[in-house]
């Protein structure tokens, strides 16, 4: 079967095209049209987490292709990070609505979001900014296996966990809880003992730079 692939922004200057045709078997799926691309232009994924679209409607590399199926390699959205998973450690900003938006049900009457941003005071010293590093694939592991038994323990639930890493500004938001449920019990709940799980058994580690040093924090405040 025929698959058009197409590129935009950065992707498209790395792999110096904005189009291409794939020759693929039946049965193939986005992540087989995926790898024959990364294959010839593996500077399109070079530190990013690659996010899919199929005939202009967001799916997983599992979604099975179909001859004359459209397939898009989309980078970040400029202003935001194109977080659409519900489990994601991402250097680029954090988006709240993108969070709302994966928690959102007709049937769900409760919507709690926790926001985790950077203070400018902490142990008593004055912070000039943070740092945020991770195990991102042992993270995003742990992080799912977190929110899937929470939403089995409170189902029905959906939830989301984003986490930011890299260098982060006062203020910015470092991470990103978001549950919902049919009422506001389960989902403040959810939201509550994910957020302390994460803190506890997710390996991100934070810097606080002040202005007479840094230091790694090993507690999870």
């Amino acid at each position: 079967m025929r698959v058009v692939v197409r590129l935009f922004a950065s992707y498209r200057e790395a792999a110096g095209v904005g189009r291409i045709e794939l020759e693929l078997p039946a049965g193939a799926k986005v992540k087989d049209a995926i790898f024959s691309i990364l294959k010839d232009h593996p500077l399109i994924a070079e530190g990013r987490q690659v996010v899919i679209a199929r005939n202009q409607e967001y799916v997983t590399a599992d979604e099975p292709l179909a001859d004359g199926d459209e397939v898009a390699l989309i980078p970040p959205v400029s202003g935001g990070a194109m977080t659409v998973a519900p489990i994601a450690v991402s250097a680029s900003p954090l988006s709240v609505d993108d969070a709302l938006a994966a928690v959102r049900d007709s049937g769900f009457g409760g919507v709690v979001v926790f926001l985790g941003t950077v203070r400018d005071r902490s142990r008593g010293k004055v912070v000039t900014h943070l740092e945020y590093e991770a195990y991102a694939e042992m993270a995003e592991a742990k992080m799912r296996e977190i929110a899937q038994r929470l939403e089995a323990d409170h189902a029905p639930l959906r939830l989301v966990m984003h986490h930011r890493v890299g260098d982060l500004a006062i203020g910015e938001i470092a991470v990103i809880v978001a549950a919902g449920a049919p009422h506001r019990d389960a989902a403040f709940a959810a939201a509550r003992a994910a957020i302390d799980e994460l803190k506890t058994i997710v390996p991100i580690w934070k810097k606080e730079f002040s202005d007479d040093g840094a230091v790694w924090v090993e507690d999870h405040a």
